[in-house]
């Protein structure tokens, strides 16, 4: 994609300012010293280093997004206050977006991409301002509605920035670069601690030091099963979750190059797999399987090896960790806890719907179920839309991933696999792993940070769509 500039004087005004890196430092440099005159040293550095990350990441908004890429797979939740307490990642998509604005101003980005899937997303981000208002009027929550709605918007926002700061094959091959170092961070920091000791109560303290929000809830979250690995992820299901985002990325990067990054690529694919099976989320192994299951069908190049491998893998990983045995016996059992509280879920949806129309909104988090209390949310992902969006919502979600899968499906076989298409199909492969576990459970909905991973991966795949017809028009990619 080509800068976008204006017509007239193009070294003048703001746009020269820009160009001759004035502008931000001399910005900085007045804020830095207001600040200490006004508050003292300490908190002027603390300022001032805030200030010159927003000046690294607004002069080039895309390094805000290799940050995120980099940081958010590994420590999702570390926060910083700015006046609100924020997660870093999201602030790192906040500063992003400014950075995006001024170039808006300077004239060297395009508008808003425009596609069918960015029409439709465009539709359901307006549709939210309906249930946050209606979820101001409901004794439930004592969130602050707006603030949730606007982490929200920031966390599926990755559907436009993708398009924007990464339109050429090499920002996108460095996108995902970072993306998979966060994720072998993640696996390190979780696979380190599981190696350490098997209580999961041993990672309280460290993700408490990184100033994660209520260390109270994390250590009740963390006690309930301890023989389940730990992650920054906190809950099992979202590390779960975040190590299916990682596992499909991760093998295909691996197949298509060589030298460390074919080694980065297999050890996020074997370690996500790993950590799966540790974490004892049935239903993101079931989604793996699905996925493994889809490129046989799809007749991939040693897709057939690939399955009978994972489930000797997956087999010999239960053999020696007991734990994990238990969990997945449990998916056979008819008196499964977990298993029940699912089908209560589903019979006490209707009266939920009924009692919030509209959507619960954003004042209140969809609740966990709790059956000694009457309380149930539902752990499903479209049916969790249509709880905290109101039917409409749900509605408008279905219509953007039908709209994205008619822009990135691949009619035919998978029988060459190439550098054209490998990452196509792991990342179209990913997102449809990830909506696979929507039928038992629901964090691709609204889980912060871990949902802005999902419409990034989403957002790749369909850049790397629109690249290949781009390409071959006529014939189209038919791997």
């Amino acid at each position: 994609m080509n800068p976008v500039t204006r017509k007239g004087n193009p070294q003048g005004g703001f746009k020269g300012l820009w160009q001759a890196s004035v502008f931000f430092p001399a910005l900085a440099g007045l804020v830095f010293g207001g600040i200490t005159l006004l508050a003292g040293p300490a908190a002027g550095i603390v300022l001032a280093v805030a200030v010159a990350a927003a000046v690294f990441i607004g002069s080039q908004p895309l390094r805000g997004l290799l940050l995120f890429c980099l940081l958010a797979p590994a420590l999702p939740w570390m926060t910083v206050t700015l006046g609100v307490r924020i997660t870093t990642s999201e602030a790192l998509l906040a500063l992003t977006w400014v950075g995006v604005f001024f170039q808006w101003l300077a004239g060297t980005l395009p508008p808003l991409p425009r596609g069918p899937t960015e029409r439709a997303m465009i539709a359901f981000m307006a549709w939210t301002i309906v249930p946050l208002i209606a979820g101001q009027f409901i004794p439930e929550g004592d969130g602050v509605g707006p603030v949730n709605w606007v982490r929200y918007l920031l966390n599926v926002s990755p559907v436009f920035l993708v398009p924007l700061l990464a339109s050429k094959p090499r920002d996108r091959d460095r996108l995902l670069l970072c993306l998979l170092i966060g994720f072998a961070g993640l696996l390190v920091i979780s696979l380190g601690f599981f190696a350490k000791g098997r209580d999961a109560r041993l990672m309280v303290p460290f993700l408490t030091a990184l100033q994660y929000a209520r260390p109270d809830a994390i250590a009740d979250i963390l006690g309930a099963d301890p023989s389940r690995m730990a992650s920054p992820w906190v809950h099992p299901n979202s590390t779960g979750g975040a190590l299916l985002l990682a596992a499909p990325l991760g093998l295909f990067y691996g197949v298509m190059h060589r030298g460390w990054r074919r080694a980065l690529g297999w050890f996020v694919a074997f370690g996500a797999i790993a950590g799966i099976v540790f974490c004892g989320s049935r239903g993101a192994l079931l989604a793996v399987g699905v996925f493994v299951v889809w490129l046989t069908v799809k007749k991939t190049p040693y897709a057939g090896r690939g399955l009978i491998i994972s489930l000797f893998l997956a087999a010999g990983l239960l053999l020696v960790y007991p734990p994990a045995q238990q969990r997945f016996a449990s998916l056979f059992s008819s008196n499964d806890v977990s298993t029940g509280v699912r089908f209560d879920e589903y019979k006490h949806f209707p009266a939920n719907a009924l009692s919030y129309p509209l959507g619960l909104g954003f004042k209140a988090d969809t609740p966990a179920s709790s059956p000694e209390k009457n309380i149930y949310g539902i752990s499903n992902l479209w049916l969790n839309y249509w709880f905290k969006l109101g039917l409409p919502g749900m509605l408008l979600f279905i219509a953007v991933t039908r709209a994205w899968w008619r822009e990135v499906r691949m009619p035919g076989t998978f029988t060459h696999i190439t550098s054209a298409n490998a990452m196509r199909i792991a990342t179209v492969g990913t997102v449809l792993a990830a909506l696979t576990t929507g039928f038992i459970d629901h964090y691709f909905s609204f889980t912060q940070v871990l949902i802005s991973l999902f419409w990034l991966i989403l957002a790749m795949g369909l850049q790397q769509a629109r690249a290949a017809q781009e390409t071959q028009p006529s014939q189209g990619d038919r791997p």
